[in-house]
């Protein structure tokens, strides 16, 4: 289920976009981002990294007050303070589509764990996103966008779509 969003001129994603339909629910969202070209970063206690261009998947939940919705809305808005690792990407990193699944459980680390079982998989940094699993990381790298049906065909469950850059 996609539902198409005009882009519209602007830096900010969130006036770009609008209502971006995400669920005020609890859930399991997929934040998809374009990165143009390789650039190194410091993210926060991890260290530095040099960061490939390419897409960048990070996986996360929004279980607070606006459930999804306002945890995604958060990643897409700057400048803000870095609280997140995902934080020290976004910056540098274009959002270009949402998956989402509305549900109480957090699945998060099966959707990384999902993630990094498709064709071109990686993992760019060890532990992003990821300090308070097991997890080797809650931020996958591809080449180019990973197949949502795929995904949510390997998750077993539906998996919604937003996108965000057409």
């Amino acid at each position: 289920m996609g539902s198409g969003i005009a882009v519209a001129a602007t830096d900010d994603p969130l006036e770009a976009h609008g209502d971006l339909s995400l669920p005020p629910q609890p859930g399991t969202y997929a934040l998809l981002l374009r990165l143009e070209r390789d650039c190194a970063l410091t993210v926060g206690r991890l260290g530095r990294f040099c960061f490939p261009a390419g897409i960048y998947v990070y996986v996360g939940s929004g279980h607070g007050p606006g459930g999804m919705a306002a945890r995604v809305a958060r990643h897409l808005r700057e400048p803000k303070p870095r609280r997140w690792h995902v934080d020290y990407l976004r910056p540098h990193a274009w959002p270009v589509e949402i998956w989402c699944a509305i549900g109480a459980r957090k699945r998060e680390c099966v959707w990384a764990q999902t993630l990094l079982t498709l064709p071109g998989a990686s993992i760019p940094v060890p532990r992003f996103g990821a300090s308070d699993c097991r997890c080797p990381a809650h931020l996958v790298h591809f080449s180019a966008l990973p197949d949502r049906a795929a995904f949510a065909q390997a998750v077993g469950g539906p998996v919604m779509e937003v996108y965000l850059d057409e």
